[in-house]
């Protein structure tokens, strides 16, 4: 079984910055691509960032893309989300979702972690 727990969501105001951290027990972490996704209110859940199982591959939405990073530490079963330069528009429940190196679906998700900006 895999479970996935975010955490390091808050309140910021606009142009500062939060770092998300999702730990990850079960299977071989190194095994699995890593994403992060993101619901803002009223909206449907949308891609933020992608990472391969080595840390060697990522994708971003166009609407992150040099604003956020993020990177994963396979030892410590973690992969992070730096967010800088955060907008008002940034303002979501972050979650942090898993796949089986192959697969093309996320099948394991975490909880959710808030994200608020202010202005």
């Amino acid at each position: 079984q895999v479970q996935l727990v975010e955490s390091g969501g808050g309140l910021v105001q606009a142009g500062g910055s939060l770092r998300l951290s999702c730990a990850r027990s079960g299977r071989v972490f190194s095994s699995y691509d890593m994403a992060w996704f993101r619901q803002r209110p009223g909206a449907e859940r949308e891609f933020v960032a992608r990472i391969g199982w080595s840390g060697a591959s990522t994708d971003y939405a166009d609407s992150v893309k040099g604003r956020f990073t993020i990177s994963r530490d396979n030892a410590a079963k973690t992969v992070y989300l730096q967010m800088n330069s955060l907008k008002p528009e940034d303002t979501a429940v972050y979650y942090c979702a898993a796949r089986a190196v192959g697969q093309n679906d996320y099948i394991y998700w975490g909880q959710g972690t808030q994200v608020t900006v202010s202005a």
